[in-house]
C-alpha cells in the first residue's frame, strides 16, 4: 500500500462510519475521570480517619486558640524557624505515619489504575483501526482486542519506561565522572559545558529511537499477534523494509505535535484551550493510528480498508447531527426513571454544598461580576461549548466503569455549585446569570449522568457474563450518538452563555 493510499484509507475510515471508532477515543479521553476517583476517596478516607481518632478536632481547637502567621523567611530565618517549629506538630496530626503509608498506596493503586486503562483503551482503540481498515465491525474488533491485548501493551508501557529511566541514569552518571575527570584540567565550567551538551543531544537522540521503535509495537501486536518481545523484532524488521513509510510517518506525527502545540498555544492565549482537546480527541490521535497501521499492516496484504463515502462531507455531518439528536430523545424517553434518579441526587449533593459552605459564608465570598470580568462573548462560547461538552463525554464514558466515575462527577459537580451558590455575593444577580443557558446546560448534563450510569450498568452485566460482547458493542455506539445530541444541546447553551446571559439583565438589577 503506497503512502497516498495509507493516507486515504484513514480518511475515508473517519469520514464511512466514525461512530465505529470514535467511541473508543472518547472512552480514552474519560481516563483521567476515571482514575481521579481514587484520589478523593482516599481523600474522604482520611477525613474521616481523622476525624473519628479526634485528630482533627484537636488540630482546630490548636486553631482557635490563635496560630501566628508565618514571618518572611528572607528578612527573618531564624524567626521562621522557630514558627515552623511551633506548627509542626499541628501537621503531624494532620499526617500521621498511617496516614502517609495510606496516600503513598492510594498514588501506587492510582499509577497502577491509569496504566492499566490506557493498555485496554490503546489495545481497543488500535484493534478498531485495524477492523475498519478490513472493513469490519470496529467497536466490536476493538472490544475484542482490548481483552486479548491489553497484558501486552501495559508490558510494553513499562518496558519503553525501563528503557528511557536506563538511558536517563547512564548519560547522567556518564556525564558526572566525565565532567569530574575534565574539570582539574579545564575548570569547571568548561567541563560542564563540553559534558553536558553532548550528554543530552546523545540521551535526547536515544530516547527519540526508543520512542520510534516502540511507536509501531503495538500495531505489530494487533497486526502480527505478537508477544512483548516479538513486537518489538517485527517493528525494527518493519524499519529496515519501510524506512520511507516509518520515516513519513514520524514526520506527520512530529508535524502534528508541534502544529498542535502552536495550536493550543493560541487557544490559551485566546482562552478558548479545550478546543485544541476536542481536536486531539475526536481527529488527530484516530488519524495517526489509522495512518500507521495502514502503513505497518498494508505492506502485509492483510488490509481492505473501505472506500471513501461518495455523498457530501455536509450532508453526511447533517445527517449525524439529526442521528444524535434523535437517539438523545430516545434514551431520555427510554430511561425515565434513571433520569429522575439523576434529578434527586443532583438536588440532594447541591444541598449539601449549601449545607458545607454554611460557615464559611461571609469570610469566603465569590462573585459572577468577578468571574465574568474580561468576557469576549465569541471566546467564551466557544471555550463554555468544549469545557462542557469534555464534561458531558467524559462523564458518559467514565460511567463504564461500573457507573462508579458518574456518579462521582455528579455529586462532585453538585457540591461545587451548591457551595459556590452558598457563598455567593449576589445570589439574584448569580441566579439571572444561569437561567437562559441553565435550562438547556442543566438537563444536558443530567442526560449525560445518567448516561454513564447506564453504560456502568452494562458494563456490570458484561462483568457478571449477564450481557454479551455484542451488547456492549451497541451501548457504546449508542452512546457516541447520544453525546453528539448533546453536543449540539450544548453548542446552544454555550452561544447564549457567551452573549446573552452576562447582559440581559443587567438593565434590571
Amino acid at each position: 500500500m503506497a503512502l497516498s493510499e495509507s493516507v486515504t484509507a484513514a480518511i475515508a475510515v473517519l469520514r464511512r462510519r466514525p461512530a465505529d471508532i470514535l467511541p473508543f477515543y472518547l472512552l480514552g479521553a474519560a481516563i483521567p475521570a476515571i482514575v481521579r476517583v481514587l484520589p478523593f476517596l482516599g481523600i474522604a478516607v482520611a477525613f474521616v480517619y481523622l476525624e473519628l481518632s479526634g485528630r482533627l478536632d484537636a488540630v482546630l481547637t490548636e486553631l482557635e486558640t490563635g496560630v501566628p502567621d508565618p514571618p518572611d523567611p528572607e528578612t527573618d530565618p531564624e524567626a521562621f524557624d522557630a514558627w515552623a517549629e511551633e506548627v509542626a506538630p499541628l501537621a503531624q496530626q494532620l499526617l500521621p505515619l498511617e496516614l502517609q503509608l495510606f496516600a503513598a498506596a492510594v498514588i501506587l493503586a492510582s499509577i497502577v489504575l491509569a496504566i492499566t486503562l490506557y493498555a485496554a483503551v490503546s489495545a481497543a482503540q488500535l484493534s478498531a483501526c485495524y477492523g475498519r481498515l478490513r472493513d469490519d465491525r470496529g467497536l466490536v474488533i476493538g472490544l475484542a482486542g482490548a481483552g486479548r491485548f491489553w497484558l501486552r501493551f501495559v508490558g510494553l508501557y513499562v518496558l519503553e519506561i525501563v528503557a528511557w529511566l536506563t538511558v536517563g541514569t547512564i548519560a547522567l552518571v556518564g556525564a558526572v565522572l566525565l565532567g569530574a575527570a575534565l574539570a582539574p584540567a579545564t575548570g569547571a565550567g568548561v567541563a560542564a559545558v563540553v559534558v553536558v551538551l553532548p550528554t543530552l543531544l546523545v540521551a535526547g537522540l536515544a530516547i527519540a529511537a526508543i520512542r520510534a521503535v516502540f511507536a509501531f509495537a503495538p500495531v505489530a501486536v494487533v497486526v502480527d499477534d505478537a508477544g512483548v518481545f516479538g513486537s518489538l523484532s517485527a517493528t525494527l524488521g518493519f524499519l529496515r523494509r519501510h524506512p520511507i513509510a516509518a520515516g513519513f510517518y514520524y514526520v506527520l506525527a512530529v508535524g502534528a505535535s508541534v502544529a498542535l502545540s502552536v495550536l493550543t498555544g493560541l487557544l490559551v492565549v485566546a482562552e478558548v484551550a479545550s478546543l485544541g482537546t476536542l481536536l486531539t480527541t475526536l481527529i488527530v490521535f484516530p488519524f495517526l493510528d489509522l495512518l500507521k497501521t495502514a502503513l505497518y499492516g498494508g505492506p502485509k496484504d492483510k488490509l481492505s480498508p473501505p472506500s471513501a463515502p461518495e455523498r457530501p462531507f455536509r450532508s453526511r455531518f447533517a445527517d449525524g447531527l439529526r442521528r444524535g439528536w434523535a437517539e438523545m430523545f430516545s434514551f431520555v424517553r427510554a430511561t425515565p426513571f434513571l433520569h429522575a434518579f439523576v434529578v434527586v441526587a443532583a438536588v440532594g449533593t447541591f444541598w449539601a454544598g449549601w449545607e458545607l459552605a454554611e460557615p464559611l459564608a461571609g469570610t469566603v465570598e465569590t462573585s459572577i461580576d468577578e468571574r465574568l470580568e474580561g468576557h469576549v462573548p465569541p471566546t467564551a462560547a466557544l471555550e463554555f461549548f468544549g469545557n462542557n461538552w469534555m464534561v458531558a463525554y467524559t462523564t458518559a464514558f467514565g460511567g463504564l466503569a461500573l457507573a462508579i466515575p458518574a456518579l462521582f462527577s455528579l455529586a462532585f459537580n453538585g457540591v461545587v455549585l451548591g457551595a459556590v451558590a452558598r457563598l455567593e455575593v449576589e445570589i439574584v444577580e448569580l441566579a439571572a446569570f444561569v437561567v437562559p443557558h441553565g435550562i438547556l446546560e442543566v438537563p444536558a448534563i443530567f442526560v449525560a449522568s445518567a448516561l454513564g450510569l447506564w453504560l456502568g450498568a452494562v458494563g456490570w452485566r458484561a462483568f457478571r457474563g449477564r450481557a454479551s460482547r455484542q451488547d456492549v458493542v451497541e451501548a457504546l455506539e449508542r452512546a457516541f450518538w447520544v453525546v453528539v445530541g448533546l453536543g449540539i444541546v450544548l453548542a446552544v447553551a454555550a452561544f447564549i452563555e457567551g452573549f446573552v446571559s452576562p447582559y440581559y439583565y443587567q438593565p434590571f438589577i
